[in-house]
Order: structure tokens, then sequence, then C-alpha cells
């Protein structure tokens, strides 16, 4: 099938690289749907509906854990129909295999009270310019969280980006009144000797609640943007990607990602099926730190430590 879907002819030599997932059951097979951001209009959430009770067997679909919706036990000789009925609606097919994946992302601050950035923008920019994308190498997940309490899990990403906001205190506009104080759930803000709020930098987490509740609007966002961090995956080995960059500029995010893709493309030559982050691992950090220096000096951080595996106690033995 074509990206544009103009073309409805269903390739079928490579099935799960265009989104259409064999099954169980003999010429059955999962369709997933191209949702960046989790997002859908009501009237294509409808189209969906009337494609899934057409040719779902079952009449199930079923939402995955990367905000995607997936029409279940489609027999093959349906795919042209189905591609073509839901392209009627604007809906597309996303896709599996060696390639950027559709984003997933949190509301963002377009209601969200904890929101920071716009997250749903970014990520649909995103899948306009890179979805689908082959690395050669493996899949490539990105994830966009509106604040640090990353509700989508970004950290799990091969590039996560999370909302954040470096708070800055204009001292004659401050009255002392200790709310910022009492707002700070990480400690990073106490009372200083003169009965102004002192910010330790190394507890801050980018929340920018100071900033919220200040009532004379002394606390200001001195920067804001996405923090990211690069290298994390989900599956048998996690990872749990680190901290590359900070308050990169929404607007940078689509190079950011390019960036690192070629990096990633270039590293994993001759290596088969290896993550981005099990990359980081062997080459260390500082290859992939020069390559977006290059790009993004005043964003990218002093130093980094490769992803760190997320310990579990399966098969561990006490002791």
């Amino acid at each position: 099938m074509s990206e544009d879907n103009k073309s409805t002819a269903v390739d079928l030599k490579n099935l799960k690289a265009g989104g259409f997932i064999k099954e169980r059951k003999k010429d059955l097979f999962t369709i997933r749907l191209r949702v960046p951001g989790g997002r859908l209009p009501v009237s294509r959430l409808k189209r969906i509906a009337e494609v899934a009770e057409k040719y779902c067997s079952e009449g199930m679909v079923h939402l995955s854990v990367r905000q995607s919706v997936e029409l279940i036990n489609v027999n093959f000789k349906d795919f042209d129909a189905v591609v073509a009925e839901l392209g009627e609606g604007d809906q597309r097919v996303a896709s599996c295999g060696a390639r950027v994946r559709v984003p997933t992302a949190c509301g963002g601050c377009e209601y969200n009270p904890n929101g920071l950035v716009d997250t749903q923008k970014t990520a649909l920019e995103v899948d306009r310019q890179l979805f689908g994308t082959s690395t050669g190498h493996h899949k490539f997940k990105v994830g966009f969280a509106g604040c640090p309490f990353d509700c989508p899990k970004s950290a799990t990403n091969d590039v996560g980006f999370q909302g954040a906001i470096l708070p800055e205190l204009a001292n004659d506009a401050c009255i002392g009144c200790g709310l910022c104080v009492k707002s700070c759930s990480d400690g990073a803000i106490t009372m200083g000797d003169v009965k102004l709020p002192r910010l330790d930098a190394c507890l801050c987490t980018w929340c920018g609640d100071c900033v919220k509740v200040c009532p004379t609007e002394a606390w200001r966002a001195a920067k804001r943007g996405y923090t990211v961090r690069i290298g994390g995956k989900w599956g048998r080995h996690p990872l749990v990607g680190t901290l590359f960059a900070s308050f990169l500029p929404e607007e940078q995010v689509v190079d950011f990602i390019a960036t690192v893709l070629d990096w990633y493309k270039e590293k994993a030559e001759g290596k088969g099926r290896t993550r981005l982050g099990e990359i980081i691992i062997q080459e260390g950090p500082n290859s992939l730190l020069s390559a977006l220096r290059s790009k993004f000096p005043q964003y990218v951080v002093d130093a980094t430590i490769p992803p760190q595996r997320i310990e579990t106690q399966v098969g561990k033995r006490p002791g």
C-alpha cells in the first residue's frame, strides 16, 4: 500500500512492515491503524467502527499499548477493501518492522493543567515527516510527555521527549509568601535567610509548579522545551534511556530525531537487529554526544551515561 493511500493494493510480500500482522488462525490478520499521539477525530472513529463491524469476524477491535487501534480477525482477502474504505475516512494503516513507528503522546498543554509543551502538535509533525523512515536495523520508537509525570513512559522509547520549564526568580517581584515552597514536591525550593525562596537546581525536575502557583509572577520560565532521553526500550531486556539534551525547542525536535537516526544507521551497520540503546552501550555515549553537539550545542548535556537496564526479579536467584 502506498504512503498516501492513493493506491489501495496491498503488498502481500511485505505484510508486517505495512501494518498487517499474522494471527494464529489461518488467513486471519490484525491490521494496525495509524493514530499519532493517540488522538482521533470522532468522524474517523465512526468510520473505523463501520469498517470493523463489516470486516472483523469476531466484531472486536484492540486498543494497543502504543495508542493505536487494531482491527483483529480480518481475512487477508479483504485487505484491499478494508484499506480503501478506511481511506475514505482519511484513516491510514500504520507500519511495523525496522522503521520509525507512529509516535505516542499525552494530551500536552492543551487541556491538561500539568502540561508544559504542545506534545500533540510535535507528535503530528514527527509523524508527518519521519513516519515509516527505514532504519535498516530495528524498530525505532518515539514518545512525548508534556511534563515530568511522564504518563506515556517516554524514557522507554528509543528517543523520549519530556516537557520542561527552567524556573527563574525575579527577586524584586517576590513577596515571600512561600507558596512555591509548599508546591514543590521535590523539595527543590526552600526559604532563604532573607525570606526569599532559593532553588536547588540539582533537585529540580523542571515541572514548573512554582511558576504556576506564584501570585506575583516572580517565578518565570527562563527556558521551556523538551528534555530528551535516548536509548530506552521495553521488551525482554528493558532499558531506560538517559538524558542527552535539555530544553530542546519544539521546532527542533524533527531535526534532532533525524540526527539520532543518521548516527544509529551508521553505527549499527553490520550488527543485525540491534536496538539503538544497545548500540549506545556498545559504542559509548561520546560518539552520539559529538554528533548532537555539532547541531544542537546549546541543548546537549555536558556528559551522560549509557542507557541503564531495568532490573527485574524474574529468574534471579536470592542472595
